[in-house]
């Protein structure tokens, strides 16, 4: 059985990890018959939103970690404990949290960082060939890592994220909510899901391709 670490930012789609969008992709890979490993940082988050009236609380703190464990029904794992060379391949769910947390892309612009521990983990799991899937603006962190490779990605087809992404190198191929681009050379496969969807099927059918491509390769 094949295992796939899924690194987590949160729960949230406005703080944290989308919902649907790592759900979707623990469901794809059991039906598929691979073993999620689900992790995450343990660090506080960027900030906390109201997810119903989308505004950031004052005076709160959470934890990526401790949030992350609600969608992974407290299964999970401190990024730091987990070792590239355990799994057979990555995926990254979106979410702001993605951009917020496990990066600044939402808050720096293309002038962002990734945090050490996603990118220690991610380089890492590169150099040793393993598959890296990356959902809705997830890829930023592709493009950011991997972009002095000429590594091919995709947002779907917001002109300004992607050009923005593509000054580290990398190179944005427009894409379909229903798809995945499929970078082989440098195992790296990207879907828009919720940068695109309107419904969480139209989210299911790109993140199922993006499963699939990451354990064909796996």
């Amino acid at each position: 059985m094949k295992k796939v670490a899924v690194i987590l930012s949160g729960c949230g789609v406005f703080d944290g990890a989308e919902i649907h969008e790592s759900v979707l992709t623990l469901l794809a890979l059991d039906r598929a018959g691979a073993q999620a490993v689900c992790a995450a940082p343990n660090i506080p988050q960027y900030h906390v939103v109201n997810h119903l009236t989308r505004q950031p609380v004052a005076n709160e703190t959470r934890n990526v970690l401790v949030e992350s464990a609600r969608i992974a029904r407290g299964n999970i794992v401190a990024l730091d404990q987990l070792k590239p060379r355990d799994v057979d391949a990555v995926i990254l769910p979106g979410g702001f949290g993605a951009a917020k947390n496990l990066c600044t892309f939402a808050l720096a612009g293309e002038n962002f960082e990734v945090h050490p521990q996603v990118a220690g983990f991610l380089k890492e799991a590169h150099q040793l060939g393993k598959p890296i899937g990356l959902v809705c603006i997830a890829p930023a962190i592709a493009a950011k890592l991997f972009g002095d490779e000429k590594v091919e990605f995709t947002i779907g087809n917001d002109t300004g994220t992607a050009q923005a992404l593509s000054k580290h190198g990398a190179t944005h191929v427009n894409c379909t909510v229903y798809n995945a681009v499929v970078d082989r050379r440098h195992k790296i496969v990207t879907t828009p899901a919720y940068m695109l969807a309107g419904r969480i099927t139209e989210a299911e059918a790109g993140i199922n391709k993006l499963v699939n491509a990451v354990l064909e390769m796996a």
